[in-house]
């Protein structure tokens, strides 16, 4: 089974709902409803998350590492 993310239109997600509860829980699940919200909200809504890049903003460079001893 494959699990899609889609961004539905408020103009069309009721008729997209009804759409997919006509299948079978065995076909189709709808295992998370929720609304978009822009990367910053979402980092906003993380407690601790503004704090923590603000600490982070405020270290020096030197602390830092550079690309060459990143583990890609």
């Amino acid at each position: 089974m494959k699990t899609l993310t889609l961004a539905i239109d408020d103009r069309v997600k009721d008729r997209f709902i009804w759409l997919l509860e006509h299948f079978s829980r065995d076909e189709i699940r709808i295992l998370d409803q929720s609304d978009q919200v822009s990367d910053d909200d979402y980092l906003r809504s993380i407690d601790g998350m503004v704090n923590s890049i603000q600490q982070a903003r405020n270290e020096p460079a030197a602390k830092g590492v550079g690309p060459d001893q990143l583990d890609w």
